[in-house]
């Protein structure tokens, strides 16, 4: 990951190199992510995903369950393979609103070619969501996809308090 954004009191983006505590554990617990895809045309697309982070790296597998089409004919797979360019957010909202938060990423996806990786990113997901354990998952019928974070932008009061200090 190149760079962190946190937001400031103002609300602007600042950077780091270097994921705080707080964001790394938000993101390593959160169940789902919205991800974000366009087409060739340019039209948004948006879905829920199932994710694992492992501190530097997204992945999301194309699982079993129920879809129109599978694999890489599954339009965000359509989309991200023409334009690999991808936003993913992690929110969680209470109706307490001092305990809203989310972590927009911005970066490049690609489809997971290595068999390691496949693997690695498999027993990623597995340990986070018990259901996978039990879904047959192969590289040929459910493709992984990595996500490189380029930029990330976290918002919310739990992140402020270990946030990189701001520059005077």
């Amino acid at each position: 990951m190149t760079r962190q954004g946190t937001a400031g009191p103002d609300g602007s983006d600042s950077t780091a190199g270097e994921l705080s505590n707080a964001v790394a554990q938000f993101l390593t617990m959160a169940r789902v992510a919205r991800l974000a895809t366009a087409g060739p045309d340019g039209e948004p697309h948006n879905v829920p995903v199932c994710f694992c982070f492992d501190g530097a790296r997204f992945y999301f597998v194309v699982d079993n369950k129920p879809k129109r089409r599978a694999g890489t004919e599954i339009k965000r797979m359509r989309n991200l393979i023409a334009n690999p360019r991808v936003a993913l957010l992690v929110d969680h909202y209470e109706e307490e609103w001092n305990h809203l938060a989310f972590v927009l990423v911005h970066g490049r996806a690609q489809v997971v070619e290595s068999p390691e990786e496949y693997l690695f990113a498999l027993r990623c997901l597995r340990d986070k969501y018990p259901q996978y354990r039990e879904m047959a998952l192969s590289p040929e019928n459910n493709p992984v996809v990595r996500i490189d974070a380029e930029r990330l932008h976290a918002w919310g009061a739990r992140f402020m308090a270990d946030a990189p200090a701001q520059p005077r």
